[in-house]
């Protein structure tokens, strides 16, 4: 494949990782770092304010990236999507709208756009197929993130569509990892579980209660996975379609509590409220057209929880 080759085989090419901080953009210039990649450019929200068409503008005129990695978004819970729906769709499509668009304009070889699975319809089939997208309404909860994503995809195969430029999607499944976000009220189950466990470890509590019946099923990917995944689609994909990045790997909220319960080491008991909701039955990505293309996931979730473990003690101030 020519383009492999072009992406792989200079090391020295200008890439931009928008997001650098986050979740997913600090695992993204890790591994290109680990690759040797030696000219990537990053700069924080300080530095750069992405949400602003002139300063974006500026920064490809001046930087001239030859790739970019768009993992910088503003994200959140259930409880931020409702508080703030203005702030997220509209921070989101600025985001995406100036960085797809300063790429096109200035030159930029190939820009990849990372999304996330909330842009399915709430009752899409499982496992949910890429052709999910826009087939059903969306989960009323989040659908102000899920519509400025799902718009971001939609600029992508616009700009492929109209000037040939390659721009690629890739939507990820649940994401766990280093840098994830462990805040006591905004965090997801599995950070959330990870926190709460540790905590009860510390204070020697006998029991940690848990919503539910733990029957949901839940895929789980760790980030340094995705960023594998981000990098073989920099250089093996130019398709117009996005594509699904899962585990392919389904594990209960029970099985998942259990296993962070065990690599923690809190010695006392799980308790299930199941007066409390569950949510969905199960969440599952078809990561099948990955697969086909010759990448899947290859961090097991023990050994993920055991990294992210030894980086939250190594990092969060208890």
């Amino acid at each position: 494949m020519g383009e492999t080759d072009s992406f792989f085989s200079n090391k020295s090419a200008k890439i931009f990782v928008a997001g650098h901080r986050g979740l997913v953009g600090s695992a993204i210039v890790r591994k290109l770092q680990y690759l040797g990649f030696t000219n990537l450019v990053v700069r924080t929200h300080a530095e750069l304010d992405l949400t602003r068409q002139s300063d974006v503008e500026s920064f490809f005129a001046t930087e001239k990236p030859e790739y970019v990695v768009l993992a910088a978004a503003k994200v959140g819970g259930i409880h931020a999507n409702n508080t703030y729906p203005a702030d997220f769709i509209v921070i989101n499509l600025q985001i995406q709208t100036n960085v797809i668009d300063s790429s096109y304009r200035h030159g930029v070889k190939k820009t990849l756009f990372l999304g996330s699975s909330c842009i399915y319809p709430k009752f899409a089939p499982q496992p949910i197929p890429e052709s999910a997208l826009l087939s059903g309404p969306l989960e009323p909860t989040n659908e102000w993130y899920a519509v400025a994503k799902i718009a971001g995809i939609k600029m992508c195969q616009a700009y492929r569509t109209q000037y040939g430029f390659d721009a690629v999607s890739a939507m990820p499944t649940n994401l766990y990892g280093p840098n994830d976000n462990f805040h006591p009220e905004n965090s997801h189950v599995l950070p959330a579980l990870m926190r709460r466990f540790h905590k009860a470890k510390v204070e020697g509590a006998k029991e940690v209660v848990v919503w539910g019946s733990g029957s949901p099923l839940r895929e789980f990917l760790h980030v340094d996975d995705l960023a594998d995944a981000v990098v073989f689609l920099m250089g093996n994909y130019s398709g117009l379609e996005h594509v699904n990045v899962g585990s392919g790997k389904e594990v209960t909220i029970k099985e998942l509590a259990e296993l962070v319960k065990e690599v923690v080491g809190f010695e006392g008991e799980l308790v299930w409220d199941t007066s409390k909701p569950d949510g969905t039955p199960r969440k599952l990505m078809d990561s099948s057209k990955l697969a086909s293309l010759g990448w899947s996931a290859k961090i097991s979730l023990k050994d993920g929880l055991i990294d992210t473990y030894k980086w939250y003690l190594e990092n969060i101030k208890q």
